[in-house]
């Protein structure tokens, strides 16, 4: 039993072993530079907040002309260009579109890798976000737009006013996901060289010679980023929520 216990207790140290290592080398590494993890973390968070808004404003554009009655040939237009856009984004892989952003339009401007992030992730997230508001507009039950059309106000006022309001509250749930996916998804920036989490804890790794430990801590701190986030908008949900009893 004890030899037994014993054996338990070496492969644990083994399997920690490089973890407290790793640690003691970051620890050393902070030391030397403080504001070299904190400006990652903030990098991260920027590419992610920055890409949840651009993708929030295309992808409602997106949403409302998919929606809107087809009653001329130019919305019929612009209707398929979105259409297309949307499918052309949904189905290529986000690290594929930030090497053709970056490496095929943006070198040749010299423009930071970061800001070339924020805006490839909101392309990206547009897309999504498209299509989660589109079905939450049409959800919302026809009869609102005709309640709305016969006190005499326009269609625009009728979305904007009713509409809307009453889809923000139902697609708020698939909203928060997606800016938990996004916040996940912006790990791979690091491959056009943007110097967020991930590319730190590479570098680190590559100090350390040891690549086990710093992708686990980055797994863990990915982790709690999430589940804060998650947490946020459980609170924004549950304010939701009581306004509505109110």
């Amino acid at each position: 039993m004890l030899d037994c216990l014993g054996g338990m207790g070496t492969s644990l140290l083994h399997f920690f072993e490089p973890l407290i290592k790793f640690g003691r080398a970051m620890w050393n590494a902070l030391a030397d530079d403080p504001t070299g993890l904190l400006w990652a973390v903030g990098a991260t968070l920027l590419i992610t907040g920055v890409a949840l808004i651009i993708g929030l404003v295309i992808g409602s554009l997106a949403a409302v002309v998919r929606v809107v009655p087809k009653r001329s040939r130019g919305i019929r237009l612009l209707d398929k260009i979105v259409g297309g856009y949307i499918t052309v984004i949904r189905g290529t892989p986000v690290i594929v579109q930030l090497l053709v952003f970056y490496f095929g339009i943006f070198i040749r401007l010299q423009i930071n890798p970061l800001f070339v992030a924020c805006g490839v992730f909101g392309i990206n997230s547009s897309a999504y976000v498209a299509e989660i508001v589109r079905g939450g507009l049409m959800g919302v039950d026809r009869g609102q737009m005709e309640a709305g059309r016969s006190l005499g106000l326009s269609y625009a006022t009728t979305m904007r006013r009713i509409v809307i309001p009453q889809a923000v509250k139902t697609v708020l749930p698939a909203l928060g996901n997606e800016f938990i996916v996004l916040l996940k998804e912006t790990s791979v920036a690091s491959v056009i060289g943007a110097k967020d989490m991930t590319r730190v804890f590479q570098l680190y790794g590559s100090k350390t010679y040891d690549v086990f430990a710093p992708y686990v801590m980055l797994a863990i701190l990915y982790l709690i980023l999430v589940l804060g986030a998650t947490k946020l908008i459980n609170l924004l949900e549950r304010r939701l929520r009581t306004s509505d009893h109110h």
